[in-house]
C-alpha cells in the first residue's frame, strides 16, 4: 500500500473557506467606510470652522433675511465702503 502525503492540508473545510472570505471581505469594506467616514469628517470640520463673515456679508444676510430694505442696505455698504481701513474703500 502506498501512503500519500498531503502536505500544506489544514484540515478545514469548504465551509471553513466561504467563512474565511467573507470575513477578510467584510474586514476590508469595514476598514475603507472607516477611512471615508473619518475623512468626511474632519473635512466638514473644517468647512464649518470657517472665518468669521465680513461687515458686508453679513449686511447682506439681514438684507436677505428682510430685516432691513434696500435703502438701508446700500446706506450701510456705502458708509462701510467709505471707512479707510477697508481694502475696497482705498
Amino acid at each position: 500500500m502506498i501512503t500519500m502525503m498531503w502536505w500544506g492540508y489544514s484540515g478545514m473545510s469548504g465551509w471553513g473557506y466561504a467563512l474565511m472570505g467573507v470575513s477578510t471581505v467584510l474586514f476590508w469594506g469595514l476598514l475603507a467606510a472607516v477611512i471615508v467616514l473619518a475623512t468626511r469628517y474632519v473635512s466638514r470640520g473644517v468647512r464649518t470652522g470657517a472665518s468669521a463673515p465680513t461687515p458686508e456679508e453679513l449686511l447682506a444676510q439681514r438684507f436677505a433675511r428682510g430685516e432691513i430694505g434696500s435703502e438701508d442696505y446700500y446706506a450701510g455698504l456705502e458708509v462701510l465702503r467709505a471707512r479707510h481701513d477697508h481694502p475696497i474703500g482705498r
